[in-house]
């Protein structure tokens, strides 16, 4: 048969893409390390040296391992080979994978498959919210850096990032609240007092500075605050970004209020041609919550692909209880 004349080459990519885990997640690989896996891939497939031989990518038997090695194989035929999520499934179907999981420290009570993740990026391919060719890894690698202002973009109209600090401005609200008082009391989610412009005179730790800099360049339009204040929203709004304020707790899940109101204004300023970046402590649990929300309302995504989708784009989005909420309110957001 030609299977005993076949020569093969095996190559792997578990020691050069390596998931970052918050706690207990591992996957899936986020969306610069498919661009990677999908380059290598095409570049051996296209090397003339190994036009005779069958490709074998193999990983370790750790079975996180194995469903992020499978995930990136699917991924490439499904988008440099242009074929269907079924298509590109179809080869391991019958494979059994490890599910993956959120980024939260307990035991995992809501999964998602490898399917989930096909779909949900096909879907954003198919509505123009992801387009392969545009993307480039060094921004990706860059700015997804805390340092650098820890920022994703999910789709052209939004971006996710982690709450920028100005611990000045920390300290000098702590201050006041103390002499009013007489006594401490923790930032809370109500409008502080506004600096009317003092926010540009002092000197910005780097990640805001970069984040303002980027947010003017790129048609940033909606600053959108989901948590407690840990910077002067008049900062924003002197650079000419508007600001918002939809608080709810860490972990928990939004009101219907919240929802609509989140996306009645993001429709509004992506109908007309703004970008809204949204933000909350981490940038990933209510941040990813609101924006999948959205994603489900627009487009028509399911719970699951949503999440999906966002986890590669930005990984750890969605944890603990907002997942199972997404999954009960998608009919609903649906029909909105």
């Amino acid at each position: 048969s030609p299977d005993d004349d076949a020569t093969y080459f095996y190559f792997t990519v578990d020691d050069q893409l390596l998931y970052l885990s918050f706690f207990q997640d591992w996957g899936p690989l986020n969306l610069a390390m498919v661009y990677k896996a999908c380059i290598l891939i095409h570049e051996l497939l296209e090397d003339k040296d190994l036009a005779s031989h069958r490709l074998v990518l193999y990983s370790s038997d750790d079975p996180r391992r194995k469903a992020n090695a499978a995930l990136l194989m699917a991924l490439y035929v499904m988008i440099v080979q242009r074929r269907a999520p079924w298509e590109a499934f179809h080869p391991i179907a019958e494979v059994e994978f490890m599910p993956f999981r959120d980024a939260g420290r307990g035991p995992s009570d809501f999964n998602l498959n490898i399917q989930d993740c096909l779909w949900g990026l096909w879907k954003a391919m198919q509505n123009g919210l992801c387009d392969m060719n545009e993307f480039s890894v060094e921004d990706y690698e860059y700015y997804e850096k805390v340092e650098n202002g820890d920022w994703n973009w999910i789709t052209p109209n939004f971006i996710a990032f982690a709450s920028p600090v100005d611990s000045t401005w920390l300290k000098k609200e702590k201050e006041a609240r103390q002499s009013i008082s007489g006594s401490p009391s923790p930032t809370h989610p109500s409008p502080p007092p506004s600096s009317n412009g003092l926010a540009l005179q002092r000197k910005l730790p780097t990640p805001f500075l970069n984040c303002l800099d980027y947010f003017e360049k790129r048609n940033i339009k909606m600053v959108v605050r989901l948590n407690t204040h840990l910077y002067d929203r008049q900062v924003f709004l002197d650079h000419g970004i508007d600001h918002m304020e939809l608080y709810f707790d860490d972990g928990t899940n939004p009101t219907d209020e919240i929802v609509r109101t989140f996306i009645d204004v993001a429709d509004r300023i992506i109908d007309g041609g703004g970008v809204v970046a949204v933000h909350c402590k981490a940038g990933l649990g209510r941040t990813g919550t609101l924006i999948g929300a959205y994603l489900i309302w627009k487009y028509g995504f399911t719970a699951s692909e949503a999440i999906a989708f966002m986890r590669i784009v930005r990984p750890g989005s969605v944890v603990g209880p907002q997942q199972q909420y997404m999954y009960l309110k998608q009919l609903e957001w649906s029909k909105w």
